[in-house]
C-alpha cells in the first residue's frame, strides 16, 4: 500500500534562484533537469517500490564509493521525470519510475545522482554560491557608494552609474555561478556512464532519458533559450556528449535481467493504479500479463469490490506465492473486510518475504494487531514495531500504531512518547513537545521513557546560515 504524507522537516527542501543571486544555502540540490523544487514535497513511502530502488542503487552507489546504507530514498509524489540529491538523501519523483519503461532507464538516473553524490558536488556548490553571494554584496556596496556619490554632488549621471554597478555585479555573479552548475552536470554525466561500465550495465537507458527529456524541453522552448543564463547544459549539447560516451561502452546492446524487469512493471502498475487518471492508460502499455493483474487487482481494491481484490490477490499468488508484495495486496483487501487476525498474517508473511525489516510492512502488520483488540496482539505489534522503528524512525504512521498498541497494553507513557514521535516526524514539533512532555509525567524521572522525550522537549531546529 502506499502511503503519502507531508513533507516531514526532516525533508524540508529549498532549491531556487531567484532575484538575482538570493540563493537560499540550507539545502541546493541538484535536480537532473533543473526542474522547480518546493518547499511541500509530497513524500511516498511504499515498501515495495523502496525496494526495487534500493537494488537498483545499491551496485551504483558501490561502483561510486558511497555506502549504500548511508544515502536514503525518498519518493516524491510527483508526476514529472526528475530526480535530486541532498547530500544524505536522493530525492526520485514517482513519475521518473512510471515513465521509465525499463530499469535501466532509472538506473540512469541513479548513476548521475550518484556522481553528484561521489563528486561532492553539492557542498562545492554551495561554496560557490557563497563566493556568487560575496561578490553580488561587494557589487552592490560598489554602486551604493557611487550612487551616494552622485547624489550628494548633484551628478545624476553618476547615480546611474551606480545602479548598473549592482546590478551588473549582481548578474555577473549568477552567471559565475550557473556557469559552475552547467560544468558540474557534465561531469556527473560522464561519471554516470562510467560506474554503468563498472558494474556491467548498460548505458542506453541513461541516453533514452536525456533524449525523452530533450524532447520535451523542446516542447517547452528550451532550445533557443541563451544557455549562459541555464543551470544545466542545453538538452542538445548534453544529449550529444553523452550519446558519444555512452556508444563506447561494452555493455550499451546490454538488456535488463528479465526478472528485475517484471518488478520494475510492478512497481508501475501500483504507481498507476494509485494515480488518479492514469492508470488504465499506463495497464494497456504494460509488456507483463502479470503486471496488469497487478493493476486490477488494486483498482478494484481502491474502486471496486475488496472481496473481488482479495480473490484477484489470491490469483497472483498462485503463480509467485513468495512476491512479498502479493502477500501485502492481500492483507490490504482483508482490512478492508474487517478480517483483521487474517491481514496481520498476509502482512506478516510480506514483511518476512520482503527481507528489509520495512517500517512499512512493519506498521500494516501493526495496524492489523492492534485492530484486533487483543492485548496479546497488541504486545506483538509492539514487537514487530520497535524493531522496525529503530532502523526507520522516520515513519510517522509506525509511530501512531506503536502508539495505539501501548495505549490497549495500558502503558500510557509509552503510548504518550510513541505519539510525540509520530508528531515529530511529521514536522509538527510543537505538538510533538507537548506530548513528550505529558510522557515525562507519567514516568519517573531519568527512566528511557523520560530522557526519549526529554530529547523531543529540549530539541531545536538548526538553523543553517545563508
Amino acid at each position: 500500500m502506499i502511503y503519502s504524507s507531508p513533507l516531514s522537516h526532516v525533508f524540508r527542501h529549498i532549491a531556487a534562484i531567484v532575484a538575482g543571486i538570493a540563493i537560499i544555502m540550507s539545502s541546493l540540490p541538484s535536480p537532473l533537469f533543473a526542474a522547480g523544487s518546493g518547499r511541500n514535497l509530497d513524500i511516498v513511502r511504499d515498501a515495495e517500490i523502496e525496494n526495487l530502488i534500493a537494488t537498483y542503487s545499491r551496485p551504483i552507489f558501490k561502483a561510486a564509493g558511497i555506502n549504500p546504507g548511508r544515502v536514503r530514498i525518498v519518493l516524491v509524489n510527483n508526476q514529472s521525470l526528475n530526480a535530486f540529491v541532498d547530500g544524505k538523501r536522493l530525492f526520485m519523483n514517482t513519475g521518473t519510475i512510471m515513465q521509465a519503461e525499463t530499469p535501466n532507464e532509472v538506473i540512469g538516473v541513479i548513476a548521475h545522482e550518484a556522481a553528484h553524490l561521489a563528486g561532492g558536488h553539492l557542498h562545492r556548490l554551495r561554496d560557490q554560491a557563497r563566493g556568487a553571494q560575496t561578490m553580488a554584496v561587494i557589487a552592490s556596496i560598489l554602486g551604493a557608494g557611487a550612487a551616494a556619490a552622485g547624489a550628494v554632488s548633484g551628478a545624476s549621471g553618476l547615480a546611474g552609474v551606480g545602479a548598473g554597478l549592482g546590478a551588473g555585479g549582481v548578474e555577473a555573479s549568477r552567471r559565475t555561478l550557473l556557469s559552475y552548475q552547467r560544468s558540474e552536470e557534465m561531469t556527473a554525466d560522464r561519471a554516470a556512464v562510467d560506474y554503468l561500465r563498472k558494474t556491467g550495465q548498460s548505458p542506453r537507458g541513461m541516453l533514452k532519458t536525456f533524449e525523452r527529456m530533450a524532447r520535451g524541453m523542446g516542447l517547452a522552448g528550451i532550445r533557443s533559450a541563451d544557455p549562459y543564463q541555464m543551470s544545466h547544459p542545453l538538452p542538445q549539447e548534453r544529449l550529444q556528449t553523452l550519446r558519444s560516451l555512452a556508444e563506447q561502452s561494452p555493455h550499451f546492446n546490454k538488456a535488463d535481467d528479465p526478472a528485475l524487469q517484471t518488478r520494475h512493471d510492478l512497481a508501475r502498475a501500483k504507481i498507476a493504479a494509485y494515480t488518479s487518471g492514469s492508470a488504465n492508460r499506463l495497464i494497456l502499455q504494460l509488456k507483463s500479463g502479470l503486471a496488469r493483474d497487478y493493476a486490477n487487482a488494486m483498482i478494484e481494491l481502491l474502486h471496486g469490490s475488496p472481496q473481488r481484490s482479495l480473490q484477484k490477490a489470491d490469483a497472483l499468488l498462485s503463480k509467485r506465492p513468495s512476491y512479498a508484495y502479493f502477500h501485502e495486496l492481500r492483507g490490504d483487501a482483508l482490512m478492508r473486510l474487517n478480517r483483521s487476525t487474517d491481514a496481520a498474517s498476509a502482512y506478516g508473511k510480506a514483511r518476512k518475504l520482503d527481507g528489509s525489516n520495512s517500517a512499512i510492512l512493519a506498521s500494516l502488520e501493526g495496524q492489523a494487531l492492534v485492530a484486533s483488540g487483543q492485548p496479546a496482539a497488541a504486545r506483538q505489534a509492539i514487537s514487530v514495531l520497535e524493531t522496525a522503528l529503530r532502523s526507520d524512525p522516520e515513519t510517522p504512521i509506525g509511530w501512531r500504531f506503536l502508539a495505539q498498541a501501548y495505549g490497549l497494553s495500558g502503558d500510557i507513557a509509552a503510548a504518550e512518547l510513541a505519539s510525540a514521535n509520530e508528531l515529530f516526524y511529521s514536522g509538527r514539533i510543537k505538538d510533538a513537545k507537548i506530548f513528550a512532555a505529558r510522557a515525562q509525567t507519567k514516568t519517573r524521572r531519568g527512566s528511557p521513557i523520560w530522557l526519549k522525550a526529554q530529547d523531543i522537549v529540549q530539541y531545536k531546529p538548526i538553523v543553517k546560515k545563508r
